[in-house]
């Protein structure tokens, strides 16, 4: 058995932080040594600073319990003591872009949830399962930094998995134009019921910045590597609304394609059935068996009963039809922080390490 990557967690306090842990728990390749947090957390042990803040439903890891909080700015404190760092620190995106460089300059890779590099041309912004050639980019971006390991790559924002998958399968058909609405849990938010007592029996109509980018990061997804960038594609074009329901975790999405080459519903359905990627032919130890399912049943898929699917990290589609005004519509469902946020980017450090961009320093 060869030993496992040292990872460090920036932002290992919060809400995604606390779903990178609960995650990497027993993970075959990947072993958290470092947590990292704001300096008013630094010193205390995991389970001092978290407090009565853990939001998952499974007990903290006792792994991480004793483990003594660094200061998330002491860049090459923390850096030192690991082969690579998921990000999800809470700061201004100024900030994160600053000091997520500052972690890739020390030569270590750093795989983030975080929005702030998302639109850095030699950043990649990944689905693995859609898009892994992206991350040739990172040889550009390593001249530009002036690093021999170190880099940035991220994982696109959580609202998009419960319908883009779907299109992803479909490039085929052509399709050019997307109407969108995501029906966004407050997990989104980073929090619980217990926080945010104002959202029980509430849908609140606006979600800041989220539209645009459901709108642009498909397109960036769908995009190709140019000289040393990635070139957003320019269709289909989606417009999108989002919205925020008194759900604790799981996005679902109510989308409308129209299609240059038009699909009979049969062919929708095996298209997705059929849709595999890297992670599924590498078998990496996160990558859901089966990417996309098809539900059948005219009430699927339902939060309650489909969030989970694939230990969340597979994605739920159901209800295609043909539409009186557009070509045919269908509803996606994801698990908005896993597959959404931290187990998508854990899929991502899997696939790098897997093509070799995260080695043992």
């Amino acid at each position: 058995m060869e030993q496992k990557l040292k990872v460090g967690i920036l932002g290992a306090t919060g809400m995604v932080g606390q779903r990178f842990i609960s995650l990497l728990e027993n993970h075959p390749w990947f072993e958290v040594v470092v947590v990292a947090a704001s300096p008013r957390s630094a010193g205390k042990t995991y389970e001092e600073a978290v407090g009565g803040r853990w939001k998952m439903t499974t007990p903290m890891p006792e792994a991480v319990k004793k483990l003594v909080v660094m200061n998330v700015n002491e860049v090459e404190k923390v850096a030192a003591e690991v082969d690579f760092v998921f990000s999800a620190v809470d700061m201004s995106k100024d900030e994160i872009r600053a000091i997520e460089e500052a972690y890739a300059k020390t030569e270590t890779p750093v795989v983030s949830n975080n929005s702030a590099h998302r639109w850095t041309p030699d950043v990649p912004m990944v689905i693995p399962e859609i898009n892994p050639e992206h991350f040739e980019v990172i040889e550009a971006q390593k001249k530009r930094l002036g690093t021999r390991r170190g880099f940035i790559a991220v994982k696109p924002n959580c609202s998009i998995q419960s319908y883009a998958p779907a299109l992803s399968a479909w490039m085929e058909f052509e399709p050019y134009e997307v109407v969108a609405t995501t029906y966004q849990a407050i997990s989104g938010a980073g929090k619980t019921f217990k926080d945010w007592p104002e959202m029980v029996e509430n849908v609140i109509p606006y979600i800041g910045g989220e539209e645009e980018k459901s709108e642009k990061e498909p397109l960036r997804i769908w995009g190709k590597v140019e000289n040393g960038q990635i070139v957003p594609a320019t269709e289909p074009k989606i417009t999108c609304q989002c919205i925020r329901v008194p759900v604790l975790n799981g996005h679902t999405a109510a989308a409308f394609v129209k299609f240059r080459k038009k699909p009979t519903k049969e062919q929708l359905i095996e298209k997705l059935e059929s849709y595999r990627g890297l992670p599924q032919e590498l078998d990496l130890p996160s990558a859901p068996k089966q990417f996309i399912q098809y539900m059948q049943d005219d009430n699927r898929p339902q939060v309650k009963l489909d969030v989970d699917y694939e230990n969340g990290m597979g994605v739920s589609i159901g209800r295609i039809r043909e539409d009186s005004v557009y070509d045919f519509k269908f509803v996606g469902l994801s698990h908005n922080t896993v597959r959404g946020a931290a187990g998508g980017a854990v899929l991502c450090a899997e696939t790098l390490k897997a093509k070799g961009y995260i080695t043992a320093k």
